[in-house]
Order: C-alpha cells, then structure tokens, then sequence
C-alpha cells in the first residue's frame, strides 16, 4: 500500500512591537537578566487589566494580509485556559471562533513545480514565559509573558517534511518583508507545530493525527516530520494505524519523537470571550487601505529578477528575501542599467560584511563603480576595494569617484605613457621577448605583470596587453 503524508503547520511569530501586547513592557527579552522585562500586568497579578496594543495590531492585520488573508471586519479576544507554570494569569488571551483573519494563501515552488498552501486563519495572541529544567528544579523566566504573537494555521495541504520547510521559509521571508516579524529563530521569535498523519494514496479521508510542539529550527521541522513519517509508517505495516490523536515532542539529541499525551480538543481549554479587551474592528476602507499598502512579496520579486533581469535561481533567492536588501538592489538597477553587474557586486561584496547595510554605503556607489569599470578607470579589484571602503563610517557621504582618488586606484589609459611603461619592460626582458615569438603564451603574461609592476598597478589592463602584442609583433 503506497501511503502519503498529510502535514499542517502552526507558525508562531513574534511580533516586532516595542512593548509587549498588553502593557508596556520591552517585547526584546533576548539576553536580558530574567524577570527584569516584566510588571503586574503581564506577571498576572490580581486587578491588573490588560491594554491592546495598537502596534500589535496594525503589525498582525498587515502581516496577514501578505498571507492573502481576508481581514474581518469584527474579531475578539478569548481566553484559552490551562494552567501551567509559565502562564502566571492561568489562560491565554488568543482569538478562537472570530479571529483577525481568515482563508488565506501563500504560494511555494518546490523543485521547479509550484503549489499553493491555503490558511486557515491568523490570529492574534500573547506567548507564555520559559521554563528552565535544572537539577534541583525549574526556573521560570516570565520575560517572554505577554509578549505579541501571530498565530498561522495552515490547511492541510503540505504533502512532504520538504514542502513543509520550504513553506515555513516562505513564510518567514514574508513576515521578515513586510515587518510584522523580525522572526529570527535563533532568539524564539519562532517556531512551529506540525501536525501529521499518513493516509493510502488517493483517499481523501483524513487519519488521527500527531502534532509536534515546539520546533524551534528548520532543520528540526524537517528531521521530526520524517522521522514521524517512519513511525507511523511502521504502524500502518503492523495495521495497527493510529486511533487517535496525540501530542509528540521531538528530541532534538536523540533525533526522535515521544508520545507526551493525548491531543487537546478546543473544549479541554473552555474558551470563553475576553470581558477585559473590546472587539477589534475595522471598516471597508481601511481594509482596503491595508490590503494595497502591502509590497510585492519575496517570490514575486525572485521569479521577476530570473525573467527579467536574467538572474540565476541563487542571485534572485538571495536578493529577494529581504525588502531593504531587494530595494538596494533595484535601486542600484534603476541608476546603471546593469542588473547582472548590480546583482554580482552586492552578493560578492556588500554581503560579505555584516555592516553593510548601516546606510554608508549606497545605490549611488553600486551604480558608479559599474560606470567606472565600464569606462575602464578602475580595475575589478579596485571596484571591489572602493565598495569596501565606502562601508567605513569615516567615507560617509564620499562618492565612488573620491574614493578612486584617494585609493589611488584610477588606471592610466594614456597611450603616451603607457607606451613609455610597455617600451622599457621590452626592452628590460629580451629572453621573455623571445619565447613570446617562439609560441610560449606565457611569456606575454609575465611581460604584462611586469608592465603593471612598474606602473605601480595604474595601468588599465586591457590597454596594456592589446598594447603589448602590437608592439612584440613589430619586433
């Protein structure tokens, strides 16, 4: 029996707020001292009344909207109530049955073929504080508590742990794009739960389900979802299939799953509305205000740099992932006409070093590096020198052409002098003059070192060697 696996993913993302969602604590807790980015209303403490933070709004509506989501006109908030050490008030403020936004869709290409994964819905939520196991106890750090989150639920529609990643980096790319989500994994600002099931190939019906909690990896995300492809792939040999669903953890060291407990219902969590919070409203034209405000999105930008600017598969990914990264580019673009070279010296160079995009360093540069180049005044590797330079904060405001100057990187394209240069290296070297005419071609590359040696390198290359066999050629 060929048996196919059907995934679903819960992508929780921080939001990039100041303050926390409901009280105006610092949402960046990442490093801090623990418990030092808290006050009682995110601590829990009796009488303490949550505030909705109108940033976490305008972030989560805008951040749903690049999903292709519909934003509702009314939503609310409810508590979802479980007790655990690291919730301090004993529920979550999250949206259950009238959430923010519903029935969205996001498109993946996967080895060259496209699929499109419908959302659920996005919703807007709080996250809870972190344990932290030790051998005498457990910590709890409740920084992190009240801190913005967006929720997103897929459909059902993944098909592979590879599909499943390539979707979760979509995504990422687009919470990154249009700022609702720094979404960088190695602080917490995300993670995932997956939920799998395996059916035989064809049916529609959907099976008892498993739902990993908690990666916080892309890597992670892959190797649990094949890992529990092959647990339940045994049972279903054993026909035994699952009968019910179940919560799994993933063992990162041991690269495996555990069964932790049965899966939750909605009823477990007894939500009910949240008397202290408003419902959310918006009206028709301020949904459609957010809807055309939102940019064109990372896999829109890749498949036009491929077709438009002759792009390869990895310059167009690379420049399509970040908005201020894809600006730079095609304003660069825009100033010289020249994608291929603009697209070459921003991977090659720019992004070696982390500092480049402090604002130094601009399109302007880009564009006028690739004219000098063209015009022969400047070498490849004083380009790359002069791009390198223009990211040092004490060259700020300097153009490509003073840099040149004061690197003293300008080739001299004379003819009177480089002639002078190519006349003395001949007549210095006459053994190397001579293998030249015997047919050794390397002869006439150690001449042209020589040439930009005692040019102290200022001698524009091309010049010399066309040059430098005109002249051995009359001898």
């Amino acid at each position: 029996m060929e048996l196919e696996a059907v995934i679903g993913l819960e992508i929780h993302a921080q939001l990039s707020t100041k303050s926390k969602l409901w009280c105006g604590c610092d949402n960046d807790a990442f490093g801090a001292e623990p418990n030092t980015r808290v006050c009682p209303v995110c601590m829990g403490f009796p009488g303490m009344l949550p505030v909705l933070n109108s940033e976490g709004i305008d972030k989560s509506v805008r951040g749903a909207a690049a999903l292709g989501c519909k934003i509702q006109k009314f939503s609310k908030f409810d508590r979802k109530n479980y007790f655990y050490p690291d919730l301090p008030n004993g529920f979550q403020i999250s949206q259950y049955d009238q959430p923010i936004s519903k029935n969205g869709k996001v498109e993946i290409s996967v080895e060259g073929k496209k699929r499109m994964i419908g959302i659920t819905r996005v919703h807007l939520e709080n996250d809870a504080g972190k344990l932290t196991h030790t051998k005498s106890g457990t910590l709890c750090d409740y920084n992190r508590s009240g801190t913005p989150l967006i929720e997103i639920v897929t459909e059902p529609d993944l098909r592979s742990p590879q599909e499943a990643q390539v979707f979760a980096k979509e995504i990422q790319k687009i919470l990154r794009f249009v700022r609702t989500s720094d979404a960088d994994m190695e602080k917490g600002m995300m993670r995932f739960d997956a939920s799998i099931s395996l059916r035989p190939k064809g049916e529609k019906k959907l099976y008892p389900r498993s739902e990993i909690k908690n990666l916080n990896s892309f890597a992670s995300l892959l190797k649990a979802l094949q890992y529990e492809i092959k647990r339940q792939k045994k049972l279903w040999e054993k026909k035994t299939p699952p009968e019910k669903e179940a919560t799994v953890g993933w063992i990162d060291d041991e690269e495996k799953t555990v069964v932790m407990r049965d899966k939750e219902a909605a009823h477990d969590y007894r939500y009910f509305p949240e008397p202290d919070l408003p419902p959310v409203t918006f009206s028709e034209e301020e949904i459609q205000k957010i809807e055309e405000g939102i940019p064109e999105l990372p896999l829109s930008k890749f498949h036009r740099y491929k077709t438009d600017y002759k792009l390869s598969e990895a310059e167009a990914l690379k420049l399509s992932e970040r908005e201020e990264l894809a600006e730079f580019f095609e304003t660069s673009v825009k100033l010289s006409d020249e994608p291929k070279k603009s697209a070459n010296l921003i991977l090659s160079v720019l992004l070696s070093r982390d500092d480049w995009y402090r604002g130094f360093v601009t399109p302007q540069h880009v564009a006028d590096v690739i004219d000098l180049l063209g015009n022969g005044k400047i070498s490849s590797s004083g380009a790359k020198e002069i791009l390198n330079t223009a990211m040092e904060e004490k060259n700020k405001g300097k153009s490509a052409k003073e840099l040149m100057l004061d690197l003293g990187l300008e080739q001299v394209s004379d003819t009177g002098e480089l002639e002078e240069w190519v006349d003395r290296v001949i007549s210095e070297n006459p053994a190397s003059v001579e293998d030249y005419k015997n047919g050794k071609e390397k002869a006439l590359q150690f001449l042209m070192g020589q040439v930009m040696k005692v040019s102290g390198g200022a001698a524009n290359p091309p010049v010399v060697l066309e040059m430098l066999k005109k002249r051995l050629s009359e001898k």
